[in-house]
């Protein structure tokens, strides 16, 4: 274990978290709130201090491996989220601890679970460090910091592969630093573009801001107590529009970039998520018909949840919990589905079920004929047994961890239905589940306990469950 350039990154990290507050301290000072603007200006400062401290190690070699790379991330996530939850404990915006960290968490991992009731009743700074937190996570800080470290050897994607969704990781263009840098500027783009449509629509400035860093990370906290239902249809167009944009892999804007229209068209798992979303609309507007005043309201509500479950956003516009059974079953189904690979969304992604479904086949035709040789393709590449391996060992995995929370979680005496969608949303970063964690409920009725369990789930959910792992793993901390 190269110890040294762990802690330097650690340290980069900070410094980065210190700079990312003073926006947040800004806000404070355009609104007048002196108060919040110290709170960040001492966070930042904190941070600043242990990153500086951090950085003074020095690293016999910048060349760091796997090993280094998860545990690089997974302790960047930690510290960036315990670090983030201090403004939310001394402000008194959230004056308990691990309730501070279960909302920062939630920010960070882009899930959007809240313990908070009364949203709108909080400062604007801390609104828009609560949301901007999840602009943040959505492609990942040490993404963001790819563009910026100048590291050597395989370390880039080391880094990259151990945050990055989705069962393997493909570098854009031949350097790994150039990868990120266009990861970024289509992020933004999209970003920006949604919020110059949010403000045709009359939205306000800073409404506008916020939800649009809900959207592109596919988070979903909400600034209102109502989430998304009280603004016009086409700002709930708009965000839905963009939730769907924000699920899709990057891979496919990329070749959009390059004038390769068919290529991108033709990529199986898009194909796949935008047909998963276009059939649970189809189910959940003729289930839910008689809870609308028109079918074009029906549409339109079912387009927007669907959005939401299945990017993991969880912005709502109504109360779907609610809705006839069918409804609500196609819902909990999307939240295991989830976005695409590599986009800012969560969940077991698509591309993983279309390899277990494609393997499932191949399994069943050998059975049959056992000399027929059916190897598992995608977009009409061989796919390598090494990722056919770990996507079974990820959904394996996954199924044990979510067997085991919802057993913890149990012991608080919830219902079944409470408990089964709470991990659900937690561990596939989604936000609401149902009943009394539905959509107009939060996570508060929880025991620490029950939180520290969820949080763990959270942010094994956001970094593809090994990171998280690795560190109880007594090797991991050995020298060699």
């Amino acid at each position: 274990m190269n110890y040294a350039i762990v802690f330097r990154l650690l340290g980069d990290i900070l410094l980065c978290e210190a700079a990312l507050l003073l926006l947040p301290a800004l806000t404070s000072v355009i609104y007048g709130e002196w108060f919040i603007l110290a709170v960040f200006l001492f966070t930042a400062c904190l941070c600043a201090l242990f990153g500086l401290l951090l950085r003074q190690i020095k690293a016999k070699s910048d060349i760091f491996y796997m090993r280094e790379g998860f545990v690089t991330t997974a302790l960047s996530w930690i510290v960036i989220s315990v670090m983030g939850a201090v403004p939310f404990v001394i402000s008194g915006a959230i004056p308990d601890p691990i309730e501070a960290l279960f909302e920062t968490v939630s920010g960070f991992t882009t899930t959007g679970a809240s313990i908070l009731a009364e949203v709108e009743d909080l400062p604007k700074g801390i609104l828009f460090w609560r949301s901007f937190t999840h602009w943040i996570g959505g492609m990942g800080v040490l993404v963001f910091l790819l563009t910026l470290l100048p590291l050597t050897g395989g370390s880039h994607i080391n880094l990259m592969k151990a945050e990055s969704p989705g069962p393997q990781v493909e570098k854009l263009v031949p350097k790994v630093q150039s990868t990120a840098k266009i990861l970024y500027g289509i992020y933004f783009t999209l970003t920006a573009v949604q919020v110059i449509l949010l403000l045709a629509g009359g939205m306000p400035f800073f409404d506008a801001l916020l939800t649009s860093f809900g959207t592109a990370g596919t988070g979903g906290f909400g600034i209102k107590n109502d989430s998304m239902a009280g603004y016009s249809t086409y700002v709930q167009v708009i965000v839905t529009l963009f939730m769907i944009l924000f699920g899709i892999n990057f891979n496919a804007y990329f070749l959009i970039l390059l004038g390769k229209f068919r290529r991108a068209a033709a990529i199986e798992e898009v194909r796949c998520y935008l047909a998963i979303i276009l059939a649970a609309i189809a189910v959940i507007t003729w289930n839910a018909r008689d809870f609308f005043d028109s079918l074009g309201r029906a549409v339109q509500q079912a387009a927007f949840q669907v959005a939401s479950i299945i990017t993991t956003t969880g912005f709502s516009t109504c109360d779907f919990n609610l809705w006839p059974a069918t409804s609500r079953s196609v819902l909990v189904l999307l939240m295991f589905v989830g976005a695409c690979a590599g986009s800012t969304g969560g969940g077991i992604k698509v591309s993983r079920l279309l390899i277990l479904c494609k393997t499932i086949v191949k399994e069943i035709r050998q059975a049959l004929h056992p000399q027929v040789v059916a190897p598992v393709r995608m977009d009409g590449k061989l796919i390598p047994h090494e990722t056919v391996r770990a996507t079974n060992v990820f959904l394996v995995t996954y199924m044990i961890i979510f067997t085991f929370s919802v057993l913890l979680v149990s012991l608080d005496g919830n219902e079944l239905a409470t408990n089964f969608t709470a991990v659900a949303a937690t561990l596939n970063n989604i936000g609401p589940g149902l009943e009394m964690v539905g959509p107009m409920e939060n996570f508060s009725l929880f025991s620490s306990p029950a939180k520290l369990v969820l949080i763990f789930d959270m942010l094994a959910g956001r970094l593809e469950l090994f990171p998280i792992l690795v560190l109880f793993a007594p090797d991991t901390w050995r020298r060699f």
